[in-house]
């Protein structure tokens, strides 16, 4: 099976609303540039995946690795970082199977989705390697996070998406 990667026109919806889910994301845990920047992650998109990071049922994964800092006055030698692996083929299909999406509104979905995960992990909210029974539980969290954020957001098909993951959520409380 073929495995279609994101085209130019695509990759520009992509890299906005990773800009659109870091303002909003950064407005509900009222963090400055500088907190945003402690926060460590890169996107990567199938081109650069390697096969290990490939996955057949999910839009994005979420992987952990160390950098070495590099700064003198650093108390530490290594730094976590976060590696967002998005499954272009998953997201393609998606959009190639319901009309209703938006490459936009659900691209903002999941990257605030994972970034919602990063300032959770590196606030020790919760751990990375969490074990099975508990990433249920932190998905649920994760998902109605994410609507708590995205909820008055005005974009196109964004109610939408948001509806789609109604089920996912722990119920439909409000955390801000």
């Amino acid at each position: 099976m073929t495995l279609s990667p994101f085209k130019l026109d695509e990759m520009i919806a992509v890299r906005n609303s990773l800009g659109i889910a870091e303002e909003k994301t950064g407005d509900f845990y009222k963090y400055s540039v500088s907190q945003w920047r402690r926060h460590k992650y890169e996107v990567k998109t199938l081109k650069k995946l390697k096969k290990h990071e490939i996955a057949p049922d999910a839009f994005a994964l979420l992987n952990k690795g160390s950098r070495a800092v590099d700064r003198f006055d650093s108390k530490t030698k290594n730094r976590d970082y976060y590696f967002i692996c998005l499954q272009d083929h998953n997201i393609l299909n998606a959009l190639g199977r319901d009309v209703d999406l938006n490459l936009l509104s659900l691209m903002v979905y999941i990257f605030t989705h994972e970034l919602v995960h990063i300032v959770r992990f590196c606030n020790f909210n919760q751990r990375f390697d969490t074990p099975g029974h508990n990433q249920k539980k932190e998905e649920q969290v994760v998902h109605q996070t994410t609507y708590e954020i995205l909820k008055k957001l005005n974009l196109p098909k964004m109610n939408y998406v948001l509806e789609s993951y109604r089920s996912h959520r722990i119920c439909d409380r409000d955390l801000s």
